[in-house]
């Protein structure tokens, strides 16, 4: 799967006002984490390993999750895709208990087993980082990787908005970094969401019979490159336009 080249620049352009200055916050907020982590020698990936031991594939750290139970927050930074010369990514989610109201899972008549209620869960994103602790690609994936409820494109993209860690674990320069970077990245959420739900849609057509939900050969939906840099001057020239 290619990442996708959705045309941003225009997407940005066509952002509201109120919309852009909350990326421009965001972005703002990006860079003072990155220049705190720095002053003390230490990136994002490194705060969220250190003092937890070896780092094994597939487990999760911190461990235990970082969890935000005001908001429901939830992520965790793990490692699996060594074929994608990333160091490893973060997984993004909401809970139930912070989900805004009128948000439903998309209709499901499978076998599976899922998160419901109280315990339901949606994956907003995960963010892909190199070896230096640096954001490189934004992706999505199908239901099973995550082992959430899974809920489609515009509710998902609601609960982006909710998503807030705000506490001092494992760094609160990590967590002010990781919420900023779904609220200065937004557009590029919306439309990896789109893909993800499209590329469902057209697996669904493509094996009749099949529970593309649970289907091992489909993992990730949609993938996009990235840049903090490219995406804050973009915000400006896109502010600049609107106030000109």
């Amino acid at each position: 799967m290619q990442p996708l080249k959705p045309g941003m620049e225009e997407i940005i352009f066509g952002l509201s006002g109120e919309r852009l200055r909350r990326m421009r916050q965001a972005a703002a907020v990006i860079e003072e984490s990155y220049r705190a982590l720095e002053k003390a020698g230490a990136n994002v990936v490194g705060q969220c390993l250190a003092h937890q031991g070896t780092f094994y594939e597939l487990e999760h750290y911190p461990k235990g999750d970082v969890f935000d139970e005001e908001s429901g927050s939830q992520y965790y930074y793990h490692a699996h895709r060594p074929e994608s010369g990333e160091h490893g990514h973060f997984h993004c989610f909401l809970r139930a208990d912070g989900m805004p109201p009128g948000v439903a899972p998309v209709p499901y008549s499978g076998g599976a087993c899922r998160p419901e209620g109280d315990e339901a869960i949606c994956h907003l994103i995960a963010i892909s980082m190199n070896s230096e602790g640096f954001p490189t690609h934004m992706f999505t994936t199908n239901r099973w990787v995550t082992d959430e409820t899974f809920y489609p494109a515009a509710d998902t993209l609601l609960m982006v908005d909710s998503f807030s860690v705000d506490h001092v674990y494992p760094c609160l320069a990590v967590n002010n970094w990781i919420t900023a970077m779904l609220r200065l990245f937004w557009p590029q959420i919306r439309e990896l969401l789109k893909e993800r739900d499209a590329v469902i849609r057209q697996w669904m057509l493509d094996h009749p019979g099949k529970d593309v939900f649970e289907d091992r050969k489909l993992d990730l939906t949609s993938i996009m490159e990235i840049s903090v840099d490219e995406q804050t001057a973009l915000v400006e020239r896109a502010l600049r336009a609107k106030a000109g």
